[in-house]
């Protein structure tokens, strides 16, 4: 009896020990467990290790992975995309732009998505630091500023002949801001060329256009060749129609008669695509018109691209003279403004105008045209050998085995040139062909550029020095006498591409693509 009780008493013992132990081990977890859900994970490390472990498991996203590294060696491996409430503000404002990214103008697959997807569910239990969600996150982080901010790649813009210089882009300080505060993302209009986020308003435009189904093809009916105000068609009702989609209409009244109301509409029309014409409508103009809207989209988001190869800096420069070919139209401004803009003709599809820059240090008064070696092989020579007196009669010399077109009104450089050294040889120049100015495609030099007011743009350029006026100007491109004048303030000169562009107003441009170049750069863009 004595022996029982001793076995009872010595199992009562140990279940009571047993208990206490137990009570005890699961207040430390669940103290713990509070611990860890109270805990700032952004101050938490994690194994250095598990950096190139993800990479191995996640290799589509393997050329972030120095970079992905580099931002986590910097802060010492601590979470960043979660803090003490779980995933961050940070966290989830990006995943929202990744899967946004065709506001952005980018058609692409993300990578991983149905894994990022699965992180940001509103019943994952997000307090819990999961290292494969934290690296999945700030790779696609990298993704992100990759196809927004740097776009394709510096071989690929050579590929399509692309030569103004584009900004090495470091995001290092970017990201840190980002950080530091999560809602700079939101705020990124100053991270790429400010027409890039004029054009992202017009792709949301023609976006919800596309949505509502667009507009229809309109041709002339038969028995025409113009439509003018007072006819009375159903192709006007479609006319009707395209322009209030559009937005040169208030209204839609569903009227088949032409009045002045959609001819003024019509007007404003002509001059988006680089015409400055009267209130007929022609086939031509039709035809603009019948563009799909999936056109114009695909035409916005290829300009979008190339915004991400200029530098945003360009806004700063204190004077500033661009040059878009496709637009035909040179702009000059200053501090800011626009001070002019002239007609220009550019190079024909043989001799394309370069797209460049470099800084315009010289303007020429009644300049000498030093003829390239390709015009007096293809051109001059074999007319020398039709016709001996060739030279005389277009005013032209030899020079030190070179042929040169003497000064004067004839010269083919007209009156004035302004250089901006470079290996390509273009300039701006004047022209004695002035009647190519009125034409609406003007794709005719050898790939120098001709400016229709170039006495204006030497006035413009030359305001700040005492000494000269409009009227010195005048005499000094009369002279026929060649002089040389540099500019104290060297001014960038930017020659670009841009068959798209939003004018201060808010109103898109479309220009023909001249030289073909929208679509070989719209099948890298739209390549899955």
């Amino acid at each position: 009896m004595k022996k029982t009780t001793l076995i009872t008493l010595l199992l009562a013992t140990l279940f009571i020990i047993s208990f206490a132990s137990c009570k005890k081990s699961k207040d430390k977890d669940l103290a713990d467990l509070e611990l860890l859900e109270n805990e700032d994970l952004s101050k938490t490390p994690f194994d250095s290790t598990l950096v190139a472990s993800f990479f191995s498991k996640h290799p589509i996203l393997k050329k972030y992975q120095d970079d992905v590294k580099s931002l986590y060696l910097k802060h010492e491996f601590h979470y960043l995309w979660y803090d003490k409430t779980g995933i961050n503000e940070f966290a989830n404002v990006l995943y929202n732009k990744v899967n946004n990214l065709a506001e952005e103008g980018i058609e692409t697959v993300i990578p991983y998505k149905s894994e990022f997807d699965l992180i940001y569910e509103p019943q994952n239990d997000s307090k819990t630091p999961n290292i494969d969600s934290e690296l999945l996150t700030t790779s696609l982080y990298y993704f992100y500023i990759d196809k927004v901010y740097h776009g394709l790649a510096p071989s690929k813009s050579d590929e399509m002949q692309w030569f103004l210089p584009r900004d090495k882009q470091s995001y290092a300080a970017y990201t840190d801001s980002l950080i530091i505060d999560p809602s700079l993302i939101k705020k990124d209009k100053k991270t790429l060329f400010s027409q890039y986020y004029l054009l992202k308003d017009q792709l949301k435009k023609y976006r919800q256009i596309e949505k509502k189904g667009g507009w229809d093809s309109i041709t002339i009916p038969a028995g025409f060749k113009t439509l003018k105000i007072g006819d009375s068609v159903q192709a006007i009702a479609q006319v009707r129609k395209r322009l209030f989609l559009d937005g040169f209409l208030k209204t839609d009244s569903k009227s088949g008669i032409y009045d002045l109301d959609l001819a003024d509409a019509v007007v404003k029309f002509k001059k988006t695509r680089g015409i400055n014409g009267d209130k007929l409508l022609y086939g031509s103009t039709l035809n603009y018109m019948s563009t799909p809207v999936t056109s114009l989209i695909k035409t916005i988001v290829v300009n979008m691209e190339r915004c991400r190869w200029v530098s945003k800096d360009i806004a700063k420069s204190k004077e500033l003279i661009a040059v878009n070919i496709p637009a035909y139209e040179l702009t000059y401004f200053k501090n800011g403004k626009v001070l002019m803009k002239s007609n220009v003709v550019v190079g024909k599809t043989l001799n394309k105008t370069v797209i460049f820059s470099a800084p315009m240090k010289y303007i020429v008064f009644s300049p000498y045209w030093n003829l390239p070696s390709s015009i007096i092989n293809k051109e001059i020579k074999p007319a020398i050998e039709r016709n001996s007196n060739y030279l005389a009669q277009h005013n032209m010399e030899w020079n030190n085995g070179r042929v040169r077109q003497k000064p004067g009104p004839k010269n083919s450089l007209g009156l004035v040139k302004f250089l901006f050294p470079n290996s390509n040889a273009i300039y701006l120049h004047d022209t004695p062909s002035k009647y190519l100015f009125s034409r609406e495609k003007r794709a005719f030099s050898h790939g120098c550029i001709r400016v229709e007011n170039p006495a204006e743009l030497a006035e413009k350029i030359m305001e700040e020095d005492k000494s000269w006026d409009a009227e010195k100007i005048y005499e000094a491109m009369h002279a026929g006498k060649e002089k040389w004048y540099t500019l104290k303030n060297k001014i960038p000169v930017y020659i670009g591409y841009f068959t798209a562009w939003v004018d201060t107003d808010g109103n898109v441009a479309f220009y023909d693509d001249v030289y073909k170049r929208d679509e070989p750069l719209a099948a890298l863009l739209f390549e899955k």
